[in-house]
């Protein structure tokens, strides 16, 4: 879960806790605690939203952006590992049906 949340960040600085969650597919409690547990561990930064004084915004610190760093190859690694006896277009299948499930849980 911290790992999907350091690679939304990344790829969307800026999102308040709300949007976060939605995008990770968890509820409010847990989500808040996630983000508490990120804050603490100096991964993330909270910052006042400007639009909405009730919401934090958040962003990567140095230290998350490193921690994405290390565990990005981990990751493909693990991908490589578990996609290997399928072939190019079978692996790219497999995404686009995982894609769908993730979809329709929403």
């Amino acid at each position: 879960m911290q790992y999907a949340a350091l690679v939304v960040l990344h790829e969307t600085p800026g999102v308040n806790q709300r949007q976060l969650g939605d995008e990770l597919d968890v509820d409010r409690s847990t989500i808040a605690d996630l983000v508490a547990r990120m804050v603490r561990n100096g991964l993330i930064e909270r910052q006042d939203d400007p639009a909405d004084k009730r919401s934090y915004i958040l962003f990567l610190t140095s230290a998350g952006k490193k921690q994405l760093a290390m565990l990005r190859p981990r990751v493909d690694n693990v991908d490589r590992i578990l996609t290997a006896a399928l072939s190019p277009l079978e692996s790219a299948e497999l995404r686009r049906l995982l894609a769908v499930l993730l979809s329709e849980r929403a």
